[in-house]
Protein backbone atom coordinates (compact mmCIF):
# COMPACT_ATOMS: atom_id res chain seq x y z
CA UNK A 1 0.00 0.00 0.00
CA UNK A 2 2.85 2.40 0.82
CA UNK A 3 4.46 1.67 -2.55
CA UNK A 4 1.15 2.44 -4.31
CA UNK A 5 0.86 5.77 -2.46
CA UNK A 6 4.42 6.62 -3.44
CA UNK A 7 3.67 5.91 -7.11
CA UNK A 8 0.49 8.07 -7.10
CA UNK A 9 2.31 10.89 -5.34
CA UNK A 10 5.14 10.80 -7.85
CA UNK A 11 2.67 10.96 -10.76
CA UNK A 12 1.09 14.10 -9.31
CA UNK A 13 4.39 15.83 -8.69
CA UNK A 14 4.31 15.53 -4.89
CA UNK A 15 6.76 13.96 -2.46
CA UNK A 16 5.96 10.45 -1.30
CA UNK A 17 3.97 10.17 1.93
CA UNK A 18 5.70 9.16 5.10
CA UNK A 19 6.11 5.46 5.78
CA UNK A 20 3.48 5.60 8.48
CA UNK A 21 0.75 6.36 5.91
CA UNK A 22 -0.83 9.32 4.12
CA UNK A 23 -1.19 12.66 5.78
CA UNK A 24 -4.77 13.98 5.53
CA UNK A 25 -4.97 17.09 3.36
CA UNK A 26 -1.28 17.15 2.63
CA UNK A 27 -0.49 20.48 0.86
CA UNK A 28 2.40 18.85 -0.98
CA UNK A 29 0.09 16.72 -3.12
CA UNK A 30 -2.41 17.53 -5.87
CA UNK A 31 -0.56 20.14 -7.89
CA UNK A 32 -1.64 18.69 -11.22
CA UNK A 33 -5.27 18.69 -10.07
CA UNK A 34 -4.86 22.26 -8.80
CA UNK A 35 -3.42 23.31 -12.15
CA UNK A 36 -6.40 21.85 -14.00
CA UNK A 37 -8.74 23.71 -11.65
CA UNK A 38 -6.96 27.01 -12.31
CA UNK A 39 -7.09 26.36 -16.07
CA UNK A 40 -10.84 25.69 -15.87
CA UNK A 41 -11.36 28.93 -13.93
CA UNK A 42 -9.34 30.87 -16.50
CA UNK A 43 -11.36 29.44 -19.41
CA UNK A 44 -14.59 30.41 -17.65
CA UNK A 45 -13.47 33.89 -16.64
CA UNK A 46 -11.51 34.77 -19.79
CA UNK A 47 -13.46 32.95 -22.50
CA UNK A 48 -13.70 36.18 -24.48
CA UNK A 49 -9.91 36.12 -24.84
CA UNK A 50 -9.83 32.72 -26.53
CA UNK A 51 -9.21 33.69 -30.17
CA UNK A 52 -11.54 32.87 -33.03
CA UNK A 53 -8.84 33.04 -35.67
CA UNK A 54 -8.09 29.31 -35.29
CA UNK A 55 -11.20 27.33 -36.13
CA UNK A 56 -13.50 29.71 -34.21
CA UNK A 57 -12.36 28.10 -30.97
CA UNK A 58 -13.66 31.02 -28.92
CA UNK A 59 -17.21 30.68 -30.23
CA UNK A 60 -17.09 26.89 -29.85
CA UNK A 61 -16.06 27.25 -26.21
CA UNK A 62 -18.76 29.84 -25.58
CA UNK A 63 -21.45 27.65 -27.13
CA UNK A 64 -20.96 25.01 -24.47
CA UNK A 65 -19.51 27.23 -21.73
CA UNK A 66 -21.92 26.19 -18.94
CA UNK A 67 -20.79 22.59 -19.31
CA UNK A 68 -17.32 23.50 -18.06
CA UNK A 69 -18.95 23.46 -14.64
CA UNK A 70 -18.92 19.66 -14.79
CA UNK A 71 -15.17 19.84 -14.21
CA UNK A 72 -15.76 21.12 -10.67
CA UNK A 73 -17.24 17.93 -9.12
CA UNK A 74 -14.71 15.79 -11.01
CA UNK A 75 -11.77 17.83 -9.74
CA UNK A 76 -13.31 17.92 -6.27
CA UNK A 77 -13.55 14.12 -6.23
CA UNK A 78 -9.93 13.81 -7.36
CA UNK A 79 -8.82 16.29 -4.70
CA UNK A 80 -10.61 14.33 -1.99
CA UNK A 81 -9.18 11.05 -3.25
CA UNK A 82 -5.70 12.55 -3.26
CA UNK A 83 -6.33 14.16 0.14
CA UNK A 84 -4.80 17.34 -1.21
CA UNK A 85 -5.41 20.67 0.51
CA UNK A 86 -3.86 22.41 -2.51
CA UNK A 87 -6.25 20.79 -4.97
CA UNK A 88 -9.34 21.33 -2.82
CA UNK A 89 -8.50 24.99 -2.37
CA UNK A 90 -7.90 25.46 -6.10
CA UNK A 91 -11.23 23.82 -6.99
CA UNK A 92 -12.95 26.74 -5.27
CA UNK A 93 -11.79 29.02 -8.10
CA UNK A 94 -13.78 27.48 -11.01
CA UNK A 95 -16.74 26.91 -8.67
CA UNK A 96 -16.87 30.60 -7.74
CA UNK A 97 -16.41 31.81 -11.33
CA UNK A 98 -19.08 29.42 -12.65
CA UNK A 99 -21.57 30.53 -10.01
CA UNK A 100 -20.81 34.16 -10.82
CA UNK A 101 -21.53 33.53 -14.52
CA UNK A 102 -24.47 31.16 -14.31
CA UNK A 103 -25.74 31.04 -10.74
CA UNK A 104 -28.49 33.54 -11.51
CA UNK A 105 -29.96 31.15 -14.09
CA UNK A 106 -30.56 28.43 -11.50
CA UNK A 107 -33.52 30.15 -9.85
CA UNK A 108 -37.00 30.39 -11.32
CA UNK A 109 -37.61 34.05 -12.18
CA UNK A 110 -40.92 33.57 -13.98
CA UNK A 111 -44.54 33.35 -12.96
CA UNK A 112 -45.57 37.00 -13.29
CA UNK A 113 -48.63 38.31 -15.10
CA UNK A 114 -48.26 38.82 -18.83
CA UNK A 115 -50.21 40.30 -21.73
CA UNK A 116 -49.27 37.83 -24.47
CA UNK A 117 -47.14 34.74 -25.11
CA UNK A 118 -44.85 34.05 -28.06
CA UNK A 119 -43.35 30.78 -29.27
CA UNK A 120 -40.56 29.81 -31.64
CA UNK A 121 -39.84 26.35 -32.97
CA UNK A 122 -37.53 24.88 -35.58
CA UNK A 123 -39.97 22.21 -36.75
CA UNK A 124 -37.25 20.43 -38.79
CA UNK A 125 -37.49 19.58 -42.47
CA UNK A 126 -37.36 15.89 -41.54
CA UNK A 127 -40.03 16.16 -38.83
CA UNK A 128 -41.18 12.64 -37.98
CA UNK A 129 -44.45 13.67 -36.33
CA UNK A 130 -46.07 16.73 -37.91
CA UNK A 131 -49.41 15.94 -36.27
CA UNK A 132 -47.72 15.90 -32.86
CA UNK A 133 -46.05 19.22 -33.61
CA UNK A 134 -49.38 20.80 -34.57
CA UNK A 135 -50.93 19.51 -31.34
CA UNK A 136 -48.03 20.98 -29.37
CA UNK A 137 -48.34 24.38 -31.08
CA UNK A 138 -52.12 24.62 -30.78
CA UNK A 139 -51.99 23.68 -27.13
CA UNK A 140 -49.13 26.01 -26.20
CA UNK A 141 -51.32 28.97 -25.28
CA UNK A 142 -49.15 31.29 -27.37
CA UNK A 143 -50.74 34.15 -29.31
CA UNK A 144 -47.77 34.50 -31.70
CA UNK A 145 -45.96 31.50 -33.18
CA UNK A 146 -42.82 31.52 -35.32
CA UNK A 147 -41.69 28.43 -37.20
CA UNK A 148 -38.37 27.74 -38.88
CA UNK A 149 -37.20 25.12 -41.39
CA UNK A 150 -40.59 24.71 -43.05
CA UNK A 151 -40.29 22.82 -46.31
CA UNK A 152 -42.40 24.04 -49.27
CA UNK A 153 -44.49 20.91 -49.10
CA UNK A 154 -45.23 21.39 -45.39
CA UNK A 155 -46.49 25.00 -45.62
CA UNK A 156 -50.04 23.93 -46.46
CA UNK A 157 -50.02 21.34 -43.66
CA UNK A 158 -49.03 23.87 -41.01
CA UNK A 159 -51.36 26.54 -42.37
CA UNK A 160 -54.35 24.22 -42.32
CA UNK A 161 -53.42 22.70 -38.97
CA UNK A 162 -53.05 26.08 -37.26
CA UNK A 163 -55.91 27.95 -38.99
CA UNK A 164 -58.50 27.49 -36.26
CA UNK A 165 -56.28 28.90 -33.54
CA UNK A 166 -54.19 31.30 -35.64
CA UNK A 167 -56.21 32.99 -38.42
CA UNK A 168 -53.36 35.31 -39.47
CA UNK A 169 -50.12 34.07 -40.95
CA UNK A 170 -47.19 35.01 -43.18
CA UNK A 171 -44.60 32.72 -44.72
CA UNK A 172 -41.43 33.79 -46.48
CA UNK A 173 -39.02 31.15 -47.68
CA UNK A 174 -38.58 28.53 -44.97
CA UNK A 175 -39.76 30.66 -42.03
CA UNK A 176 -43.29 31.59 -41.02
CA UNK A 177 -45.36 33.49 -38.48
CA UNK A 178 -48.83 32.58 -37.20
CA UNK A 179 -50.83 34.86 -34.94
CA UNK A 180 -54.15 35.40 -33.22
CA UNK A 181 -53.54 39.12 -33.90
CA UNK A 182 -53.50 40.80 -37.33
CA UNK A 183 -50.20 40.72 -39.25
CA UNK A 184 -49.15 43.42 -41.69
CA UNK A 185 -46.19 45.20 -43.30
CA UNK A 186 -44.30 41.97 -43.98
CA UNK A 187 -40.96 42.22 -45.74
CA UNK A 188 -37.96 39.97 -46.11
CA UNK A 189 -34.73 40.63 -44.25
CA UNK A 190 -31.59 39.95 -46.26
CA UNK A 191 -29.23 37.94 -44.07
CA UNK A 192 -26.69 37.45 -46.88
CA UNK A 193 -27.18 33.77 -47.69
CA UNK A 194 -28.87 33.98 -51.08
CA UNK A 195 -32.35 32.81 -50.09
CA UNK A 196 -35.00 33.84 -47.58
CA UNK A 197 -34.67 32.67 -43.99
CA UNK A 198 -35.69 35.87 -42.19
CA UNK A 199 -38.45 38.47 -42.36
CA UNK A 200 -39.99 41.28 -40.38
CA UNK A 201 -43.71 41.78 -39.72
CA UNK A 202 -45.86 44.18 -37.75
CA UNK A 203 -48.28 42.47 -35.37
CA UNK A 204 -51.16 44.55 -34.03
CA UNK A 205 -51.72 43.46 -30.44
CA UNK A 206 -54.47 44.87 -28.19
CA UNK A 207 -51.73 46.86 -26.44
CA UNK A 208 -50.30 48.33 -29.63
CA UNK A 209 -48.07 47.51 -32.62
CA UNK A 210 -45.17 45.14 -32.27
CA UNK A 211 -42.30 44.51 -34.72
CA UNK A 212 -41.67 40.77 -34.92
CA UNK A 213 -38.59 39.37 -36.60
CA UNK A 214 -38.48 35.68 -37.53
CA UNK A 215 -35.06 34.29 -38.41
CA UNK A 216 -33.18 31.08 -39.02
CA UNK A 217 -29.45 31.80 -39.19
CA UNK A 218 -27.14 29.43 -41.10
CA UNK A 219 -26.14 26.20 -39.42
CA UNK A 220 -22.72 25.64 -37.87
CA UNK A 221 -20.61 22.50 -37.89
CA UNK A 222 -17.61 21.15 -36.02
CA UNK A 223 -15.12 19.67 -38.50
CA UNK A 224 -11.73 18.16 -37.78
CA UNK A 225 -10.08 19.94 -40.71
CA UNK A 226 -11.60 23.40 -40.23
CA UNK A 227 -12.85 23.61 -36.66
CA UNK A 228 -16.10 25.40 -35.82
CA UNK A 229 -17.40 26.50 -39.23
CA UNK A 230 -19.55 29.48 -38.30
CA UNK A 231 -18.51 32.13 -40.82
CA UNK A 232 -21.81 32.29 -42.72
CA UNK A 233 -23.76 32.36 -39.46
CA UNK A 234 -21.62 35.24 -38.22
CA UNK A 235 -22.19 37.32 -41.38
CA UNK A 236 -25.92 36.69 -41.15
CA UNK A 237 -25.94 37.73 -37.50
CA UNK A 238 -24.39 41.06 -38.43
CA UNK A 239 -26.99 41.64 -41.17
CA UNK A 240 -29.86 40.74 -38.86
CA UNK A 241 -28.47 42.92 -36.10
CA UNK A 242 -28.23 45.86 -38.50
CA UNK A 243 -31.87 45.40 -39.54
CA UNK A 244 -33.08 45.29 -35.94
CA UNK A 245 -31.02 48.35 -35.04
CA UNK A 246 -32.70 50.27 -37.86
CA UNK A 247 -36.22 49.24 -36.78
CA UNK A 248 -38.55 52.23 -36.33
CA UNK A 249 -41.06 50.66 -33.96
CA UNK A 250 -40.12 50.93 -30.30
CA UNK A 251 -41.17 47.42 -29.27
CA UNK A 252 -39.36 44.58 -31.03
CA UNK A 253 -39.28 40.81 -30.60
CA UNK A 254 -36.93 38.40 -32.36
CA UNK A 255 -38.02 34.76 -32.64
CA UNK A 256 -35.87 32.12 -34.22
CA UNK A 257 -33.17 29.53 -34.45
CA UNK A 258 -29.99 31.59 -34.27
CA UNK A 259 -27.66 28.58 -34.22
CA UNK A 260 -25.80 30.20 -31.35
CA UNK A 261 -26.09 30.93 -27.65
CA UNK A 262 -26.23 34.20 -25.76
CA UNK A 263 -22.61 33.63 -24.70
CA UNK A 264 -21.33 33.41 -28.28
CA UNK A 265 -19.49 36.65 -29.11
CA UNK A 266 -20.34 36.27 -32.80
CA UNK A 267 -24.00 36.98 -32.07
CA UNK A 268 -23.13 40.27 -30.36
CA UNK A 269 -24.63 42.38 -33.22
CA UNK A 270 -27.97 40.96 -32.06
CA UNK A 271 -27.54 40.13 -28.38
CA UNK A 272 -25.87 43.43 -27.46
CA UNK A 273 -29.09 45.32 -28.21
CA UNK A 274 -31.69 42.77 -27.10
CA UNK A 275 -32.76 41.04 -23.91
CA UNK A 276 -33.10 37.29 -23.50
CA UNK A 277 -36.47 36.12 -22.16
CA UNK A 278 -34.82 33.02 -20.69
CA UNK A 279 -32.16 35.03 -18.90
CA UNK A 280 -34.69 37.49 -17.51
CA UNK A 281 -37.63 35.24 -16.65
CA UNK A 282 -36.62 31.62 -17.15
CA UNK A 283 -35.84 28.69 -14.87
CA UNK A 284 -32.46 27.12 -15.58
CA UNK A 285 -30.52 27.25 -18.82
CA UNK A 286 -33.46 26.58 -21.14
CA UNK A 287 -31.47 24.30 -23.43
CA UNK A 288 -33.40 23.54 -26.62
CA UNK A 289 -31.09 21.45 -28.81
CA UNK A 290 -30.76 18.56 -29.50
CA UNK A 291 -34.28 17.58 -28.46
CA UNK A 292 -33.32 14.14 -27.17
CA UNK A 293 -30.70 15.53 -24.76
CA UNK A 294 -30.59 19.35 -24.91
CA UNK A 295 -27.08 20.74 -24.49
CA UNK A 296 -27.39 24.33 -25.77
CA UNK A 297 -29.99 27.04 -26.16
CA UNK A 298 -29.75 28.02 -29.80
CA UNK A 299 -33.47 28.79 -30.19
CA UNK A 300 -33.94 32.30 -28.90
CA UNK A 301 -36.66 34.75 -27.89
CA UNK A 302 -35.21 38.24 -27.54
CA UNK A 303 -36.84 41.63 -27.06
CA UNK A 304 -36.04 45.31 -27.38
CA UNK A 305 -37.92 48.29 -25.99
CA UNK A 306 -40.42 48.50 -23.15
CA UNK A 307 -41.41 44.84 -23.04
CA UNK A 308 -40.99 42.94 -19.78
CA UNK A 309 -40.49 39.15 -19.92
CA UNK A 310 -42.51 37.50 -17.16
CA UNK A 311 -42.02 33.83 -18.01
CA UNK A 312 -39.94 31.57 -20.26
CA UNK A 313 -40.42 27.85 -20.90
CA UNK A 314 -39.01 24.97 -22.94
CA UNK A 315 -41.74 22.65 -24.20
CA UNK A 316 -41.67 18.87 -24.47
CA UNK A 317 -40.06 17.19 -27.46
CA UNK A 318 -42.00 16.37 -30.62
CA UNK A 319 -40.94 15.13 -34.06
CA UNK A 320 -38.25 17.81 -34.44
CA UNK A 321 -34.62 17.74 -33.37
CA UNK A 322 -35.25 21.04 -31.56
CA UNK A 323 -37.58 21.84 -28.69
CA UNK A 324 -40.04 24.70 -28.90
CA UNK A 325 -39.50 27.60 -26.50
CA UNK A 326 -42.02 30.16 -25.28
CA UNK A 327 -41.96 33.50 -23.47
CA UNK A 328 -44.67 35.64 -21.92
CA UNK A 329 -44.41 39.43 -22.03
CA UNK A 330 -46.03 42.36 -20.29
CA UNK A 331 -46.28 45.77 -21.96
Amino acid sequence: MVQADEAVAAADGAPAPPAGGRRWLDPRRGWVTAGLAVLTALLLACHALVPNRWGNLGSLLETFLPWLGLAVPVLLAVGLWRRSATALTAVLLPAIVWLNLFGGLLTDKGGGRGDFTVLTHNVAAANSDTAGTLKLLNGSGAEIVALEEITPGAVATYTAGLAARYPYHAVRGTVGLWSTYPIGDVHEVDIKIGWTRAFRAEVTTPQGPLAVYVAHLPSVRVKSESGFTAGRRDHSAQALGDAIEAEQLKKVILLGDLNGTMNDRSLAPITSQMRSAQGAAGDGFGFSWPASFPMARIDQILSKGKLTPTDSQVLSSDGSDHRAVTATYRY
